[in-house]
């Protein structure tokens, strides 16, 4: 993949969505479309729209496409989404996720629809089916926390996940830049954790949801500082 070729389409989209021109919620050109208008690969697009996820301008829903959100403000020091970078960073990001998602927990599971259940099941699927691969698996764990995110109702815990995109995931740096596989151990361990949020919420338990999700992020933390 030419590195080069995917900052070209990431800038073209940016402005795009930036500008208006794709308006907020409209769904973004199908990844058949970008690859004949621009030239470039499957592989090309598939990574600029992981990067504008990242972003956090736009949403990718399985089996619909990408949207674009709305677009942030004109960018200063204080108000840019801070990506974790450093070790300390994603640790700091963790600790704030353990603030803010064991409360959405307990809040999705008092208010969680079928269809927010329907949502989580779909990531955890993913994320099994996955097997080790460090995108994919990073993606559908981003799902899955967005999934119990919006199953509160609340508008604000859906936006500080989307605010990260799947750059919240806590995977080392080294393990997304190279072909190795997640361990399945590693896999098998986040896998459970899910399936106990889940069915925490999907038996209207806040107390045992919150607990869970805290009991993930925890664990989430030991482990990153371990493959560190």
């Amino acid at each position: 993949m030419k590195p080069n070729l995917a900052s070209s389409l990431v800038d073209h989209l940016r402005e795009r969505i930036s500008s208006g021109d794709i308006a907020a919620g409209e769904k973004l050109p199908s990844e058949n479309t970008l690859i004949a208008s621009h030239g470039v690969s499957r592989t090309v697009v598939r990574e600029a729209i992981t990067r504008l996820q990242a972003e956090g301008l736009i949403y990718t829903r399985r089996g619909a496409g990408s949207f674009a959100l709305t677009p942030p403000p004109e960018a200063t020091p204080e108000s840019q989404t801070h990506i974790p970078r450093t070790l300390e960073e994603r640790r700091q990001l963790i600790e704030y996720r353990l603030g803010f998602e064991t409360e959405a927990a307990a809040s999705a599971a008092l208010r969680a629809t079928e269809a927010d259940l329907n949502a989580m099941d779909a990531a955890l699927e993913g994320f099994e089916a996955s097997l080790g691969n460090a995108s994919v698996s990073m993606s559908c764990d981003f799902e899955f926390h967005l999934a119990v995110a919006r199953a509160t109702g609340n508008p604000y815990f859906s936006q500080a996940v989307q605010n990260f995109g799947p750059a919240m995931i806590a995977m080392p740096r080294r393990r997304m830049d190279s072909a190795d596989s997640v361990s399945s151990g590693r896999l098998d361990a986040v896998a459970a954790e899910h399936r106990a949020i889940h069915k925490a919420i999907a038996t209207q338990n806040p107390q045992l949801a919150s607990a869970a999700m805290r009991i993930h992020l925890s664990n989430s933390m030991k482990r990153l500082q371990a493959e560190a």
